[in-house]
């Protein structure tokens, strides 16, 4: 015997799966749209430290774990995901590298090898026509998170030893960097992202 609440729960599992299949963009789009205020904030800040960009960056940077978790498990990647999930991390990261050279929280030559490994590998991969096909691997998901977690605490606190954590992921996205030369599609342990 049906009850009066059987329709609904037929019903949930399918428009929680259409909810879940436009999430991981919506995610993304808001990571992109980010950029924007956080930028202002830490722009504006005097020396480089300001906890609402620090915020809005850590608010943003967990949105790019969460919605790669998404898109996989729901099978809701996208060419959209594809595209500009990559596009937002690097605008987070770049923007935030630049503003913190800018108010001496981070040395130039640490931010430069980011800065030239991100316009070198969009090169190459636009000379490949592969911007739609790239796989992250694990080594450069390690990377940004590390750089994430130590720009985020470059933002937040005026010490100096997130740089300590920013040279580990630094090291580890010049790695990542070879490996995306060596091996575009990832690698094999590699998941689309």
């Amino acid at each position: 015997m049906r009850g009066p609440g059987t329709a609904v729960r037929e019903a949930l599992p399918g428009r929680l799966s259409a909810v879940v299949k436009w999430l991981p963009n919506v995610l993304t789009a808001a990571r992109l749209i980010a950029v924007v205020p956080f930028t202002v904030l830490l722009a504006r800040s005097g020396d480089g430290v300001s906890t609402g960009a620090a915020l809005l960056f850590a608010g943003a940077a967990s949105t790019d774990f969460l919605d790669g978790y998404l898109a996989r498990h729901a099978h809701a990647q996208s060419r959209f995901g594809r595209i500009v999930d990559p596009l937002a991390d690097r605008l987070l990261i770049d923007i935030a590298l630049i503003l913190l050279v800018y108010h001496n929280r981070l040395e130039w030559w640490l931010a430069a090898p980011v800065l030239v490994r991100d316009a070198l590998l969009a090169a190459v991969f636009r000379a490949r026509h592969e911007a739609t096909e790239v796989r992250v691997n694990l080594t450069g998901k390690t990377a940004t998170a590390a750089i994430m977690l130590s720009l985020f605490l470059l933002m937040l606190t005026p010490g100096n030893w997130p740089k300590v954590i920013y040279i580990v992921g630094l090291a580890l996205s010049v790695a990542a960097g070879i490996q995306y030369l060596t091996h575009p599609e990832g690698g094999l342990r590699s998941k689309p992202s």
